[in-house]
């Protein structure tokens, strides 16, 4: 694993402006309402030839005591125990807040190097009477900085890599298949997560909505390291009215983009609803393997012996675009067969990487010609002449023909169907491709 960067301080002093600059992408919510970034956000990112992983906590405020702040204080607790380095974010245009010195309390006690970040200062010369109190906190490293204009952020990292460097022997890289659990709010995300790390790791309540980024948690199981990616649920756009969480359902998309497999959660007790199916297209139409989850499995009454068999029928029927795609049922809570989704996972990713050799798949499509002629149209006649794989992830195989733009689709899904018969492909998208045999 390699070094871990922990930003932390009290809301609204600019932590996840620093983080975004840093990692180069607008991963954290940057919003003025205090409170926005709630989970722990890690990215790696790299300085000087010296890569790490950088960590956005939540704003701390130690003696509030309300349900979400002791969340946040929680997580954040967790960043600060994993933390290599702590770059400690103060407001320098605000001055010193009763909030820091709480704040540097804690971080005393942790007995971590800790660089004392003196934010929104854009320009040392005029501000320098704004940072000078600061070195009251107590700490050995003091920075001027603005990350939101980046200045001095390269002194800041030069030391960040000093104090590595010298404290932290070198780590090996972590790799693992990324799986995004994805999903309506509330239907249980966050609580797979914790139930496969073992950790409570990303903050859980019956509030929907509660989780707004996107975090990653390494695990390992059976001898095989995976990256959760729990992402914000995805609301529907017309009923998204806050920046915030318009924010968060964008974030949702991209995490499909990176994932290798995506976990897709239904609340077992509500069924599957309108949302649902406009989530399952979001990861049909990036290609990605899917698997189908039923969760709260242990919440459903009278259950009987035909109920799995039933519900399967009835998603397959709402859901025919993915049909090819598992289902389980489990209890996030219980912990109830949540273990065989890594399992899936393994077999549905190799699926999506699987690659057909030409003379078995020209072997199996003239099979399914035999079985059913591509149709004529106004007296012509399509004549598919050999096909070959082109790629995996997803599998894309091209069907050279005659007159390509003469195939239906329908004749398309048919020869997609028979590769499926043949070759399996469980829980992964394949593309079937008809072009002229002389390009």
């Amino acid at each position: 694993m390699k070094p871990i960067v922990a930003i932390v301080g009290r809301p609204n002093v600019g932590k996840s402006t620093l983080f975004n600059k840093l990692v180069g992408d607008r991963v954290a919510i940057v919003d003025d309402q205090p409170g926005v970034t709630r989970d722990r956000l890690y990215r790696e990112t790299e300085w000087a030839g010296k890569e790490f992983v950088l960590v956005d906590t939540g704003g701390l405020e130690p003696r509030n005591n309300d349900f979400m702040m002791t969340k946040i204080k929680q997580q954040a607790e967790v960043a600060m125990n994993e933390a290599d380095v702590i770059l400690f974010v103060v407001d320098g245009k605000n001055g010193l807040n009763p909030l820091d010195e709480e704040v540097a309390y804690l971080l005393r006690k942790k007995k971590k190097p800790v660089i004392l970040c003196v934010n929104k200062i854009d320009n040392f010369q005029a501000q320098q009477d704004d940072v000078y109190d600061f070195w009251g906190l107590g700490f050995e490293h003091l920075i001027p900085i603005s990350g939101e204009h980046k200045v001095n952020l390269g002194d800041m990292l030069d030391l960040v890599v000093d104090i590595i460097d010298q404290t932290v022997e070198e780590y090996e890289e972590e790799e693992g298949l990324k799986l995004a659990i994805i999903g309506r709010p509330n239907a249980g995300k966050s609580s797979l997560v914790n139930r496969l790390s073992g950790e409570e790791r990303t903050i859980v309540s019956d509030i929907a909505g509660t989780t707004r980024d996107a975090i990653d948690t390494a695990i390992e199981y059976d001898g095989n390291r995976y990256i959760l990616i729990d992402t914000a649920g995805i609301r529907r756009k017309s009923k998204v009215e806050e920046s915030l969480e318009y924010y968060s359902v964008l974030r949702a998309i991209k995490t499909i983009k990176r994932a290798d497999v995506c976990i897709w959660m239904i609340d077992g007790s509500e069924g599957l609803t309108e949302q649902d199916k406009r989530i399952a297209g979001i990861a049909y139409e990036e290609k990605k393997p899917i698997i189908i989850v039923i969760n709260k499995w242990d919440t459903i009454p009278d259950k009987k012996n035909d109920t799995m068999k039933k519900m399967r029928e009835e998603l397959y029927a709402e859901l025919p675009f993915l049909s090819y795609a598992p289902i389980e049922f489990v209890s996030a809570l219980t912990g109830q067969r949540t273990t065989k989704l890594l399992e899936h996972a393994e077999a549905v990713f190799a699926e999506y990487n699987k690659r057909i050799s030409t003379g078995l798949l020209n072997t199996v499509i003239s099979d399914a010609i035999i079985m059913n002629n591509p149709p004529t149209r106004k007296g012509r006649v399509v004549k598919i002449n050999y096909a070959t794989q082109i790629s995996t992830a997803p599998p894309r195989f091209v069907l050279f023909c005659n007159y390509p733009e003469l195939v239906h689709f329908s004749y398309g899904r048919y020869i997609e169907n028979k590769l499926r018969e043949s070759f399996g492909f469980e829980g992964t998208p394949i593309d079937v491709i008809f072009e002229h045999k002389n390009s």
